[in-house]
């Protein structure tokens, strides 16, 4: 038995067991009745817990000593540590996770609003790396690398004509801030295979879609997360809109958007509410301690009409913005029921690099409602947007829900409920054909068809933004050619699907391509035309049918 215990895999078990403790303890202090809340840290350690006991700790180091040296067959001991952790989570409710070293990394990219790399966006057809855009001001972008460049080599490694994964290419361009890469780069004007030297530098992740007019005095802005730096974007957007559009009403896009930092949320709120110290959200946890969000009252631009529009993508701190501008009947809410997220978390960094997300609060909206869905059943839970549609929620707003029938009352004396996220103001359905199961298959092949026609076709698209808004359309012989290079990859040809879905087929087409050539925000100007919860919005402000108390 000693001998065992000295064999290699014991490596492992010394690895993980401060991680596991450190979890163990954690979910000790979480169910136990009797122990003090856990302070706010950076890392775990066991002399932090004085309540956890050796004993406990002793019980379940002994298990899993007993499992490495005697289980009848080899087991990983990362997976098996891994396993028990998320078993323990799993006891919690959906939210609170283990996210381990590897994962962490790309975790913090997205809160944190940036990675290090050479800053561009690419794809990959067929077997080659093409380059759709690079980064404005980035690496790639100041050593003259071009959209439409296609990547040969990195390095010593050639990955044309390869089977590297997205994933293999994007390992290898990422690295150290201020390192090197060479890239050898084959440019359609030129034979010869070009090598580039970059230099690795931060990239902006941002969280500002787009930003533009939607008519003479309605400006439009979509927020894809709430990251460290989405406040700041917000606000440099909105200066933009009123400064050089002469904005006076505003429609936030939240939808799809799954949330992230609170207090982004919350700045963005300061913003919308003239008055000092207006509640805008509340969190309170197990042991009664509540935290207040208040407007500052110091409000840089004047905003009249505000739209926020919500679908069921919308989650935690987008509910937050959503749940204040309708508790204080700000302005409307349109779209579909949102996600329902009121959990809190909170990220403590453990000993061996990996973090514990904890749940440590509810949010509750003005009003006081608690809009978290229930998590009894965790087989709906996960599988919420498929019970969705299969019950109507999406396209009927008579078959929503209302999981909790306590009212609460806006600001002008509204009834509201919560219990499973923000119902809107004004539902608008989904189209179903965007559910269709042929356009679904079909539209996984538009970004590399997009791509060669552009490719093909450089010259003639060779125009202004508000010239290709109004004037370019995908012919039907253009969209035949679609269907026939989704058929070549191997989708079923049907006839009678594809007449139903041609129309927001070529939809689909002219915003990706609209993407190609003017980047986000030429994608979401081009779908907006089209969308009818975007449209509602501008009818709304254009009656002038505003719910807003500010005046």
């Amino acid at each position: 038995m000693e001998n065992l215990m000295q064999s290699n895999k014991q490596g492992k078990i010394k690895f993980w067991l401060p991680t596991l403790l450190a979890i163990v303890m954690v979910v000790g202090i979480v169910i136990g009745t009797k122990l003090k809340p856990a302070p706010k840290m950076v890392a775990f350690n066991p002399s932090d817990f004085p309540a956890i006991t050796s004993l406990e700790q002793g019980r379940v180091e002994e298990l899993i000593r007993y499992i490495e040296a005697k289980y009848v067959d080899e087991v990983n001991g990362d997976e098996l540590v891994g396993t028990v952790i998320d078993k323990l989570l799993n006891e919690l409710d959906p939210h609170s996770n283990y996210i381990s070293a590897n994962e962490l990394e790309e975790v913090s990219e997205q809160l944190d609003g940036s990675f290090d790399g050479i800053g561009i966006e690419f794809m990959i057809m067929e077997d080659t790396v093409v380059v759709i855009a690079p980064i404005v001001g980035g690496p790639s972008e100041a050593v003259g690398i071009m959209a439409g460049d296609k990547i040969v080599s990195i390095e010593d490694s050639i990955v044309a004509g390869t089977k590297f994964s997205l994933d293999d290419v994007m390992e290898k361009l990422r690295g150290e801030r201020g390192s090197a890469i060479r890239l050898g780069i084959k440019r359609k004007s030129d034979e010869d295979i070009k090598e580039f030297s970059v230099k690795r530098d931060e990239i902006p992740i941002y969280s500002v879609d787009a930003s533009y007019m939607l008519d003479s005095e309605t400006g439009y802005i979509k927020i894809n997360r709430f990251s460290a730096n989405t406040y700041a974007e917000f606000m440099q957007s909105v200066e933009k809109l009123v400064e050089e559009s002469g904005m006076e009403n505003l429609v936030i896009d939240v939808r799809q958007n799954p949330g992230g930092y609170l207090q982004q949320a919350t700045k963005i709120l300061s913003q919308l509410f003239k008055e000092k110290d207006r509640l805008l959200v509340y969190t309170e946890g197990r042991f009664g301690l509540r935290n207040e969000y208040e407007s500052t009252g110091k409000t840089f631009f004047k905003i009249n009409n505000i739209t926020v529009l919500i679908d069921e993508g919308s989650a935690s701190a987008s509910e937050i913005l959503a749940g204040a501008v309708q508790d204080w009947d700000r302005g409307h809410i349109i779209g579909r029921r949102s996600f329902g997220k009121g959990l809190v978390q909170e990220q403590y960094r453990l000993t061996d690099g990996s973090a514990l997300r904890l749940t440590v609060a509810r949010y509750y909206t003005p009003s006081g409602r608690s809009i978290q869905k229930s998590y009894d059943n965790m087989d709906s839970y996960d599988g919420d947007l498929m019970n969705r549609t299969y019950s109507g929620e999406l396209s009927h707003l008579d078959s929503i829900d209302v999981v909790d029938s306590t009212e609460y009352y806006t600001a002008s004396g509204r009834v509201v409920y919560g219990g499973g996220g923000i119902t809107p103001d004004v539902f608008v359905p989904i189209d179903t054909l965007l559910l269709n199961d042929y356009y679904l298959s079909l539209r996984q092949h538009i970004p590399q068809f997009t791509y060669r026609y552009f490719e093909r076709n450089e010259k003639q698209l060779d125009m202004e933004r508000k010239a290709f808004l109004h004037n370019f359309q995908f012919s039907s012989k253009e969209l035949k050619s679609f269907w026939d290079y989704a058929v070549e990859k191997g989708i079923e040809r049907n006839e009678n699907e594809f007449k139903r879905i041609e129309e927001v087929l070529a939809l689909s087409l002219k915003a990706r391509l609209a993407k190609i050539l003017f980047q986000e925000e030429g994608y979401y100007m081009v779908w907006n035309q089209q969308d009818p919860i975007v449209q509602k919005a501008i009818e709304l402000i254009r009656e002038d049918s505003s719910l807003s108390l500010e005046e």
